[in-house]
């Protein structure tokens, strides 16, 4: 490409780019507000999104193949709605501080890492993209600290109905899981959520970011400061980006929710491993097996990360600080 031409797509790009909707920054954002609203708005779409949660574990945990809708006609027969948010109040309260750090994690590291790869020459668009990716990476380590036990609880409460009542709530399976298993029963499957979701969010967050560009240029970035175009392109990228993940990772999920479900024996040997998980999945169905529960979990997580997003996107917005976005 001779020099006038490099130049015209350089001006094209930077056209481009002036154009696509103002970012909010981690520099730009009152933490106070942040939090305190995030923690309000997540909570909302997490009770929202729960009871596919429910149904999802419950097909990869019982071991007859079983349609989504009839695990559900089994729950509400069984238990009523009730039965469709047992485990909610635990999952509740790690899903603040887990969404906290998720968030601090997520956005800390994207401006660092952008910033770095825009002076080090990279393009805009890639520095974006591995920022993303960076930031996607660290924010899923870092909530898998404080959501791994609160994974384990709230997934044991899920599957126990009326029937076969064995904790009381959250704070009785946390003190009975302790005295079975110690620390380790807390974190059973913390190894397999770093190698399912670290990936996954390092994949979600770039092509979110790269998907986003892709469509303002479809539909013209003269759009971009129209809050419901800006909306429904924000909320189609994250959902293409989450049945992907959900697809992808979904073989990892069931045995990692296998082995945070399954009781074991005082025997050490007879605690579930990762060996015995795959091996018990295969011996049960074949590979089809680590696909049980796709159907709630690729819904769930599409529309969650259609819904997560556009309220991330408002949520940053409402928190920018006087006179940020001008």
């Amino acid at each position: 490409m001779d020099e006038d031409g490099g130049a015209a797509a350089a001006a094209v790009a930077a056209e481009e780019i002036r154009r696509l909707p103002a970012e909010v920054n981690w520099e730009m954002l009152d933490k106070s507000r942040f939090f305190v609203l995030g923690a309000a708005l997540f909570s909302g779409v997490s009770a929202a999104l729960y009871p596919a949660v429910v149904v999802k574990t419950h097909l990869q945990v019982a071991p007859p193949p079983q349609a989504a809708t009839a695990t559900a006609a089994a729950i509400l027969r069984r238990d009523g709605l009730r039965g469709f948010y047992r485990g909610f109040g635990a999952s509740l309260a790690g899903t603040v501080p887990a969404r906290a750090l998720y968030m601090a994690a997520l956005e800390a590291t994207k401006s660092s890492v952008g910033s770095a790869a825009v002076r080090l020459g990279v393009s805009e668009p890639a520095a974006s993209a591995a920022a993303s990716a960076a930031g996607g990476v660290s924010a899923a380590i870092a909530a898998q600290v404080v959501w791994t036990p609160v994974d384990v609880i709230s997934q044991r409460l899920m599957v126990q109905t009326s029937t076969t009542c064995r904790y009381r709530g959250g704070a009785d399976a946390f003190k009975k899981i302790l005295l079975a298993d110690g620390v380790r029963g807390l974190y059973r499957g913390f190894g397999l959520s770093i190698v399912t979701y670290a990936p996954s969010n390092a994949v979600w967050w770039a092509s979110y970011a790269m998907a986003q560009r892709f469509i303002w240029r479809v539909v013209g970035a003269e759009r971009s400061e129209n809050y419901p175009s800006l909306m429904a392109v924000q909320g189609a990228s994250a959902a293409l980006a989450g049945g992907t993940a959900a697809l992808v990772t979904m073989p990892l999920d069931t045995i990692k929710t296998r082995i945070q479900v399954m009781e074991s024996d005082a025997a050490a040997a007879a605690r579930p491993t990762l060996k015995s998980t795959v091996r018990g999945l295969l011996k049960e169905g074949g590979w089809a097996a680590c696909y049980r529960g796709l159907g709630p979990r690729w819904g769930s997580m599409s529309l969650s990360a259609a819904t997560m997003v556009t309220t991330y996107e408002f949520l940053k917005r409402l928190s920018a600080k006087e006179g940020s976005l001008d």
